[in-house]
Protein backbone atom coordinates (compact mmCIF):
# COMPACT_ATOMS: atom_id res chain seq x y z
CA UNK A 1 0.00 0.00 0.00
CA UNK A 2 1.00 3.75 -0.65
CA UNK A 3 2.53 4.97 2.62
CA UNK A 4 0.98 8.34 1.84
CA UNK A 5 -2.34 6.79 1.53
CA UNK A 6 -3.78 8.03 5.06
CA UNK A 7 -2.88 11.32 4.34
CA UNK A 8 -5.12 11.16 1.53
CA UNK A 9 -7.97 9.42 3.25
CA UNK A 10 -7.99 11.62 6.41
CA UNK A 11 -8.16 14.54 3.37
CA UNK A 12 -10.63 12.86 1.41
CA UNK A 13 -13.04 11.99 5.07
CA UNK A 14 -13.06 15.55 5.89
CA UNK A 15 -16.26 16.99 4.88
CA UNK A 16 -14.41 20.49 4.41
CA UNK A 17 -11.42 19.75 3.02
CA UNK A 18 -13.32 16.61 0.50
CA UNK A 19 -15.11 19.97 -0.53
CA UNK A 20 -12.08 21.91 -1.13
CA UNK A 21 -10.43 19.17 -2.76
CA UNK A 22 -13.50 18.82 -5.22
CA UNK A 23 -13.53 22.67 -5.89
CA UNK A 24 -10.18 22.85 -6.80
CA UNK A 25 -9.86 19.71 -8.68
CA UNK A 26 -12.71 18.29 -9.57
CA UNK A 27 -15.51 21.67 -9.96
CA UNK A 28 -18.47 19.62 -11.87
CA UNK A 29 -18.22 17.09 -9.36
CA UNK A 30 -18.46 20.04 -6.26
CA UNK A 31 -21.13 21.41 -8.03
CA UNK A 32 -23.26 17.93 -8.29
CA UNK A 33 -22.84 17.51 -5.01
CA UNK A 34 -20.89 14.10 -5.36
CA UNK A 35 -20.28 12.85 -1.66
CA UNK A 36 -18.03 10.41 -0.05
CA UNK A 37 -19.97 8.04 1.86
CA UNK A 38 -17.50 5.54 2.48
CA UNK A 39 -13.49 5.20 2.07
CA UNK A 40 -10.85 2.92 2.50
CA UNK A 41 -8.19 1.05 1.13
CA UNK A 42 -10.22 -1.85 -0.37
CA UNK A 43 -13.72 0.18 -1.29
CA UNK A 44 -15.12 3.48 -1.89
CA UNK A 45 -18.97 4.55 -2.05
CA UNK A 46 -19.68 7.95 -3.54
CA UNK A 47 -23.19 9.03 -3.01
CA UNK A 48 -25.10 11.24 -5.35
CA UNK A 49 -29.01 12.74 -5.02
CA UNK A 50 -31.62 13.52 -7.49
CA UNK A 51 -31.90 17.54 -7.58
CA UNK A 52 -32.25 20.63 -9.34
CA UNK A 53 -28.77 20.03 -10.63
CA UNK A 54 -28.45 16.63 -11.34
CA UNK A 55 -31.92 15.93 -13.40
CA UNK A 56 -32.42 15.60 -16.92
CA UNK A 57 -35.90 16.17 -18.47
CA UNK A 58 -37.22 12.70 -17.68
CA UNK A 59 -37.04 12.87 -13.97
CA UNK A 60 -34.08 11.40 -13.51
CA UNK A 61 -30.52 11.55 -12.69
CA UNK A 62 -28.67 12.61 -15.83
CA UNK A 63 -26.48 10.02 -17.02
CA UNK A 64 -23.10 12.24 -17.09
CA UNK A 65 -23.72 12.51 -13.29
CA UNK A 66 -23.97 8.87 -12.79
CA UNK A 67 -20.67 8.53 -14.60
CA UNK A 68 -18.67 10.99 -12.38
CA UNK A 69 -19.99 9.27 -9.27
CA UNK A 70 -19.12 5.54 -10.78
CA UNK A 71 -15.36 7.06 -11.99
CA UNK A 72 -15.05 8.67 -8.53
CA UNK A 73 -15.47 5.66 -6.32
CA UNK A 74 -13.07 3.85 -8.89
CA UNK A 75 -11.03 6.90 -9.02
CA UNK A 76 -10.78 7.84 -5.68
CA UNK A 77 -9.41 4.30 -4.46
CA UNK A 78 -6.31 5.21 -7.17
CA UNK A 79 -5.61 8.29 -6.49
CA UNK A 80 -4.93 7.75 -3.00
CA UNK A 81 -2.52 4.38 -4.16
CA UNK A 82 -1.07 7.73 -6.61
CA UNK A 83 -1.16 10.23 -3.58
CA UNK A 84 2.35 11.73 -2.88
CA UNK A 85 4.22 8.25 -4.44
CA UNK A 86 7.56 7.73 -5.79
CA UNK A 87 8.13 7.53 -8.08
CA UNK A 88 5.13 9.07 -9.54
CA UNK A 89 2.51 7.62 -10.71
CA UNK A 90 0.10 8.12 -13.85
CA UNK A 91 -3.52 7.39 -13.49
CA UNK A 92 -6.16 7.70 -16.50
CA UNK A 93 -9.19 6.33 -17.74
CA UNK A 94 -9.20 5.02 -20.84
CA UNK A 95 -12.48 3.34 -21.44
CA UNK A 96 -15.88 3.06 -19.94
CA UNK A 97 -18.75 1.05 -20.93
CA UNK A 98 -22.00 1.18 -19.03
CA UNK A 99 -25.31 -0.79 -18.62
CA UNK A 100 -28.08 1.69 -17.04
CA UNK A 101 -30.46 -0.86 -15.65
CA UNK A 102 -33.26 1.44 -13.75
CA UNK A 103 -34.36 4.87 -13.49
CA UNK A 104 -32.20 6.90 -11.40
CA UNK A 105 -33.94 8.90 -8.88
CA UNK A 106 -33.52 9.84 -5.08
CA UNK A 107 -30.02 8.96 -3.24
CA UNK A 108 -28.05 6.53 -5.44
CA UNK A 109 -24.89 4.99 -4.24
CA UNK A 110 -22.16 3.89 -6.61
CA UNK A 111 -19.36 1.55 -5.00
CA UNK A 112 -16.51 0.18 -5.85
CA UNK A 113 -14.26 -2.51 -4.33
CA UNK A 114 -11.29 -2.97 -6.74
CA UNK A 115 -8.82 -1.30 -3.77
CA UNK A 116 -7.09 -4.38 -4.29
CA UNK A 117 -6.69 -4.51 -7.81
CA UNK A 118 -5.41 -1.59 -7.70
CA UNK A 119 -2.78 -1.47 -5.78
CA UNK A 120 -1.65 -4.83 -7.28
CA UNK A 121 -1.33 -3.14 -10.58
CA UNK A 122 0.05 0.08 -9.60
CA UNK A 123 2.89 -2.00 -7.68
CA UNK A 124 3.16 -4.05 -10.83
CA UNK A 125 3.60 -0.43 -13.21
CA UNK A 126 6.05 0.27 -10.79
CA UNK A 127 8.32 -2.84 -10.64
CA UNK A 128 8.11 -3.42 -14.39
CA UNK A 129 8.17 0.33 -15.64
CA UNK A 130 5.06 -0.42 -18.08
CA UNK A 131 2.10 0.68 -18.16
CA UNK A 132 -0.48 -1.59 -16.79
CA UNK A 133 -4.51 -1.37 -17.30
CA UNK A 134 -7.41 -2.88 -15.32
CA UNK A 135 -11.11 -2.75 -15.32
CA UNK A 136 -12.51 -1.68 -12.12
CA UNK A 137 -16.65 -1.83 -11.73
CA UNK A 138 -18.77 0.48 -10.25
CA UNK A 139 -22.25 -0.58 -8.97
CA UNK A 140 -24.89 2.44 -8.27
CA UNK A 141 -27.67 1.39 -5.91
CA UNK A 142 -30.79 3.21 -5.12
CA UNK A 143 -32.37 3.24 -1.32
CA UNK A 144 -34.37 0.25 -2.27
CA UNK A 145 -30.87 -1.69 -2.92
CA UNK A 146 -32.11 -2.04 -6.68
CA UNK A 147 -29.10 -1.73 -8.90
CA UNK A 148 -29.68 1.31 -10.97
CA UNK A 149 -26.58 1.53 -13.33
CA UNK A 150 -23.10 -0.91 -13.86
CA UNK A 151 -20.17 0.93 -15.10
CA UNK A 152 -17.05 -0.77 -16.20
CA UNK A 153 -14.07 1.49 -16.37
CA UNK A 154 -10.88 0.70 -17.52
CA UNK A 155 -7.93 2.40 -15.81
CA UNK A 156 -4.20 2.91 -16.87
CA UNK A 157 -1.30 3.70 -14.67
CA UNK A 158 2.32 4.10 -15.70
CA UNK A 159 5.03 4.36 -13.50
CA UNK A 160 6.77 8.09 -14.44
Amino acid sequence: MNPSFNIFKKIITNPIKFRFFLFTKLPAAFFAGLRIHHFDDNSCVVRIRYSWFTMNPFKSIYFAVEAMAAEMCSGMLAFGQVYKRIPKVSMLVVKMEVAFIKKATGVILFSCEDGQMIQNAINDAIATGEGKTIVCKSIGKNSANDIVAEFNITWSFKAK
